[in-house]
């Protein structure tokens, strides 16, 4: 009985078993830009951004989401990885086939310059976009092996026939299309890779930029902040990623 009443006497004292280290990268969806209360300027980083809004509850939290970041440019923000990360978070790919071009060139022209545009940002996503997410993903693997990898998509900026003046209906459907090609890139790219993919376009899907209850933003000023999730938006990605409870399946 001795014995017995000193190892639960140790297992009373001992501390609760401590949150993981979460390293949160990316873009300008991740880093929030377009939600408001930034941490900084350069990379647009929010207090509202979906890895900000959790990352209070893990015991060392890294936020290196940048606007702006592609594939080839996220060098910088993987080295905050250890072997000791255990939740790395992923929003990357959507500037690599020029996003901001893509939405100038919508918003300044017409039907034929815009469909025009957007298929040959579709074109990179099918052609060059797969190897350069195979080798972040595997770059991220390499320094943090034991990291669980979560990479999170980008919803559709419209919502179907809602009446929207900001584009024309030639110009929606073709960016719409656009993000399903990239969402289904992103995930194979993800599976191979052995990562969880979120997407958030079912759930974003009622709540395009002119919806009733929209949670993407339009054309702002700044106009970075333009085509990005507004605060209502970034809340339903970390409602999307982490529910109740921990991401960790």
């Amino acid at each position: 009985m001795g014995f017995l009443a000193g190892v639960l006497a140790v297992a009373l004292l001992a501390p609760a078993p401590i949150a993981p280290e979460y390293v949160a990268l990316g873009d300008s969806y991740a880093s929030g830009a377009g939600a408001g209360a930034y941490l900084d300027g350069a990379c647009r980083r929010s207090s509202n951004a979906y890895p900000a809004l959790r990352g209070a509850e893990f015991t060392s939290f890294e936020f290196l989401a940048c606007s702006g970041a592609t594939t080839r440019s996220l060098r910088p923000q993987l080295r905050a990885l250890t072997p000791a990360t255990s939740l790395v978070t992923i929003t990357i790919g959507g500037n690599d086939l020029g996003f901001a071009d893509v939405l100038t060139t919508c918003t300044l022209n017409g039907d034929r310059a815009c469909v025009s545009r957007v298929s040959e940002a579709r074109e990179f996503t099918r052609s060059s976009l797969p190897s350069r997410l195979d080798s972040t993903y595997a770059a991220i693997r390499a320094a943090a092996p034991r990291a669980q990898l979560v990479v999170v998509g980008y919803p559709r900026l419209f919502t179907p026939d809602d009446r929207c003046r900001v584009m024309s209906g030639a110009k929606r459907m073709a960016l719409n299309d656009a993000a399903d090609e990239l969402a289904a890139v992103v995930s194979q790219a993800a599976a191979l890779a052995g990562a969880r993919f979120v997407d958030p376009r079912e759930a974003f899907a009622d709540h395009g930029v002119c919806a009733v209850e929209p949670w993407m933003n339009g054309l702002t000023n700044p106009v970075g902040d333009s085509y990005h999730p507004n605060k209502a938006g970034q809340a339903a990605y970390a409602r999307i990623l982490f529910g109740f409870g921990r991401v960790f399946v």
